[in-house]
C-alpha cells in the first residue's frame, strides 16, 4: 500500500509518523499493494484531527476523528474503517483483493451489524421541486427549515445545486453540470 501523510498547520516528528504508519499498516491485508492511502493530520481548536482516505476502484473508504492525542484519533479512524469494511464485507469482497477477507471472520452473535443480502433499503421517497435561487437564499432557507442540506436551481444556469452545512460550521456548495 502506498501511504501519503499530509500535515496541515502542524509538523510531525519522524517518530510520530512511524507510529502512525505502524497503526495504519494493519489495513494492508484488505488492499492491494498499489492502493493509495491518504492520511491528513491537522490541529483544530487544540485537538488533533486525523482523516484517513482510501480511494479504490470507484468508491471511497473514509474516516475522520478528533482527539487531543493523535494516536487515539488514528485508532478511532481505524475502528471506523473496520466497521465500514465489516458492514459492507460482501459488497467490498467483490471489488477488493479476495485473499484479504479469507481470515476475516465476523461474529454475528456479538455484533449488531448484520451482513446485507440485498442492496440498500429505501424507506422513504420525497419529491421536491428545486426552485431557482441564489446560494445565499438557499442557505437562509436551509437554516429556516432546520435542515443540513438544501437542493435548489442556479438561476443563471438552471443546473441543480446542493448547499450543505459542514461539521466545522461553514457551508459548502455542490454544483452539477447541466
Amino acid at each position: 500500500m502506498i501511504y501519503k501523510i499530509l500535515c496541515k498547520k502542524i509538523e510531525l516528528a519522524d517518530s510520530s509518523k512511524e507510529k502512525l504508519l505502524g497503526k495504519v499498516q494493519k489495513l494492508n491485508k484488505f488492499f492491494s499493494d498499489d492502493t493509495e492511502c491518504r492520511i491528513v493530520v491537522s490541529e483544530q481548536h487544540e485537538q488533533m484531527v486525523v482523516e484517513i482516505t482510501f480511494p479504490y476502484k470507484g468508491f471511497l473508504i473514509r474516516a475522520e476523528s478528533r482527539d487531543r492525542e493523535m494516536l487515539t484519533a488514528v485508532d478511532n479512524c481505524l475502528a471506523n474503517i473496520d466497521r465500514q469494511i465489516r458492514k459492507n464485507k460482501t459488497k467490498l469482497a467483490k471489488r477488493l483483493r479476495d485473499s484479504g477477507f479469507e481470515n476475516y471472520n465476523i461474529d454475528l452473535g456479538s455484533s449488531s451489524i448484520q451482513p446485507e443480502e440485498e442492496e440498500f433499503k429505501i424507506i422513504k421517497v420525497k419529491r421536491l421541486g428545486a426552485k431557482p435561487m441564489m446560494v445565499e437564499e438557499a442557505i437562509l432557507q436551509m437554516n429556516m427549515l432546520g435542515h443540513d442540506f438544501f437542493v435548489f436551481n442556479d438561476p443563471e444556469t438552471m443546473a441543480t445545486n446542493v448547499v450543505y452545512k459542514r461539521k466545522d460550521g461553514n457551508y459548502a456548495l455542490i454544483e452539477t453540470d447541466k
